[in-house]
């Protein structure tokens, strides 16, 4: 799809009908959960920041894990910046999270329940839970989509975050790229005093596109590995994408309030370059798009740098 044609393009994957009220609903029981957090400081320790294990209690139980990184000499209330990491990884290094230290930003960097690092997934859903979180729970009540939960933590790292004494509640940001870049939109969208956000080639929009392009392979492959071994005729096809419409975050982007970068690479075939602007055209907030036309799904270059000064404006 050409350049002009992507920053029109709209999205194809449906919007379910309720889906505020689902999203309201789930707001609900996020802000009902008591989430016992607990500070302790890490194994990893640096001279000017202190480094600790930060876990609460997320949505149907779960424990979830972030790195906590809070400078040691930066004035307070300070900002904060919130991390989310690459689909099936963790929050990774500690190191990766200085740099921001550095600056006088509290960093808050959340493992994704079930993946790759401490956080928790409790399961307990009806259906296929084969090769993915995307399809996990679709053959079950829509509440019990693991997406859902997924995106709740976010928020509700977002909430802990901006309750921390010494961090400002006006000053809090996110960042990720890949399934980062989805949690980032997400994050901001359901918690929208998020001041600034630098999403990065996000995953986890406008399935349907993806699945018309025939790219559901790589990190969309349980899509089609669901038709193969669930309904290999498509029969159920029209309320399997509409389901899926709850965690798309193309449907949740207009919620979004704070300030956003987005980088993109338009040879991306892990997370098709339309999929990604069905997610951007509908932020409604002040945004600024980087656009690599010779870069895919991969290290984009200066993207860091871009994101550390576009987010260094909250200091």
């Amino acid at each position: 799809m050409p350049l002009e044609q992507l920053k029109a393009y709209q999205g194809i994957s449906p919007k379910p009908e309720d889906f505020d009220a689902y999203w309201d609903r789930a707001l609900a029981e996020m802000k009902a959960v008591d989430p016992q957090v607990e500070i302790k400081p890490a194994s990893f320790q640096v001279p000017f920041a202190d480094c600790c294990d930060l876990t609460f209690t997320g949505v149907r139980g779960a424990r979830i894990y972030a790195q906590y990184v809070k400078p040691k000499l930066a004035a307070e209330p300070h900002p904060a910046v919130l991390q989310f990491h690459g689909y099936s990884g963790h929050s990774g290094d500690w190191t990766s999270k200085l740099g921001y230290a550095a600056l006088g930003f509290s960093v808050l960097a959340m493992d994704v329940r079930g993946q790759g690092g401490k956080s928790e997934d409790t399961g307990g859903v009806k259906g296929n839970t084969l090769r993915g979180h995307i399809i996990r729970g679709v053959d079950d009540h829509p509440d019990n989509l693991l997406f859902r939960h997924i995106f709740l933590d976010t928020a509700q790292l977002a909430g802990i975050a901006m309750e921390l004494p010494e961090v400002d509640p006006k000053r809090v940001a996110a960042t990720g790229g890949s399934q980062g870049g989805a949690l980032t939109l997400a994050c901001a969208a359901l918690e929208p005093r998020i001041a600034r956000l630098v999403p990065v080639y996000p995953f986890l929009s406008d399935y349907r596109r993806v699945w018309e392009m025939d790219l559901a392979k790589d990190a969309y492959e349980e899509i089609r590995q669901h038709f193969r071994s669930f309904d290999p005729n498509h029969e159920r096809e029209a309320d399997f994408f509409r389901t899926l419409g709850y965690i798309d975050v193309q449907h949740l982007a207009p919620r979004i309030r704070g300030d956003v970068l987005m980088g993109v690479g338009l040879m991306d075939t892990v997370t098709p370059p339309s999929t990604q602007f069905a997610a951007y055209n509908k932020i409604t907030a002040p945004k600024q798009l980087v656009v690599y036309p010779d870069y895919g799904h991969e290290w984009l270059p200066r993207m860091d740098e871009k994101a550390m000064n576009f987010l260094k404006e909250l200091l």
